[in-house]
């Protein structure tokens, strides 16, 4: 062979060498499910899409987040036990759901026990998370942040409610949930379970007569079509925990991690924000589209929960709740 030929062709085949590993270095990027249960204009789906963003920025674009919202890719129950089993990766469970994996999370949703959403964030942004996500990791789950979701409300299409015995009777839908249901029933509702998907044709129906949500996805989910009276009773406080599903989360190397927790609070925090902004509006919205609304006197309706209290600790355990309780009394003054 012409040696100046073979110097050549050598020389090209050393550049294709060397040119190799630059192509590695540009890798396909992670593309992570994220699945959640609100409305596409509801703020948790506007906070995913602010993490989603802005991890793709900080990762530069290494990593990707598809988001599914409003119950696509199956309900609340199935999303959880789909982030435990890694079939997606994200998602915002409540306490309800996580607490079918450790019961003490059971305990978090006890009713009447706030005094408002600053007394909540003291007790589950400090002592309760720190109890509570080791826990969540045991089985599977990663809790990056406290979102929000809200208080809960009762609204229904028979009678105002002003006082507990006009809860007595009402065929109430609550979520599967020991302590939303057992609150309900310490009233006098007769609880039954209908799947989130599946309750404003419920409601529409007259399956049953009425159910209860923070105010948010009351309005998000137009129930205001189907149901007349609205009682702010905030007899239970519930939020979203953005949650990574633990096999997901060994994919990502210690500095995406920390991006996804920091993100996470800023993302919770805008969750937070919008939702605080928006329920006085939200709530003269209902009354604008028909809904009668009562703000009663809850100290009466507080009176009748020592019931709804010994369901939830046979359930929880009485340790936890006592371990609870205790945190609840610690950070009510601040």
């Amino acid at each position: 062979m012409n040696r100046r030929r073979f110097l050549k062709a050598g020389g090209a085949g050393a550049a294709l060498t060397l040119a190799a590993p630059c192509v590695r270095l540009h890798a396909a990027p992670l593309t992570l499910r994220w699945a959640h249960f609100a409305q596409e204009d509801h703020p948790a789906n506007t906070a995913a899409k602010q993490f989603a963003s802005r991890v793709a920025a900080r990762t530069e674009d290494a990593i990707k987040i598809n988001i599914f919202p409003n119950n696509v890719l199956g309900g609340p129950p199935e999303q959880a036990q789909q982030i435990k089993l890694g079939t997606i990766d994200m998602g915002l469970p409540t306490q309800g759901q996580l607490d079918k994996y450790d019961t003490a999370f059971a305990a978090v949703m006890l009713p009447f026990v706030f005094d408002g959403p600053a007394h909540v964030f003291r007790v589950l942004d400090g002592p309760a998370m720190e109890w509570l996500a080791p826990l969540a990791e045991k089985q599977g789950f990663i809790l990056l942040r406290n979102w929000e979701y809200g208080f809960r409300n009762v609204t229904n299409s028979v009678r105002p409610i002003n006082a507990p015995d006009d809860v007595k009777g009402l065929k109430l839908r609550t979520p599967p949930e020991l302590q939303i249901q057992a609150s309900m029933e310490a009233l006098g509702a007769v609880v039954q379970a209908i799947a989130f998907p599946e309750l404003y044709l419920a409601l529409s129906q007259k399956v049953v007569d009425g159910e209860e949500n923070p105010i948010a996805v009351i309005y998000f989910n137009k129930f205001y079509e189907v149901q007349k009276h609205l009682a702010i009773t905030r007899h239970i406080y519930n939020n979203m925990i953005h949650t990574v599903s633990a096999a997901t989360w060994k994919k990502l190397t210690p500095q995406q991690q920390a991006i996804f927790r920091e993100e996470s609070a800023s993302a919770g925090d805008l969750m937070r924000k919008l939702i605080a902004d928006d329920e006085a509006d939200q709530i003269r919205k209902l009354e604008a589209a028909g809904m009668q609304v009562t703000r009663p006197d809850l100290a009466p309706f507080r009176a009748r929960m020592d019931p709804a209290y010994k369901r939830i600790a046979d359930y929880a355990g009485e340790a936890n709740v006592k371990k609870f309780r205790a945190m609840v009394e610690q950070r009510r003054a601040g």
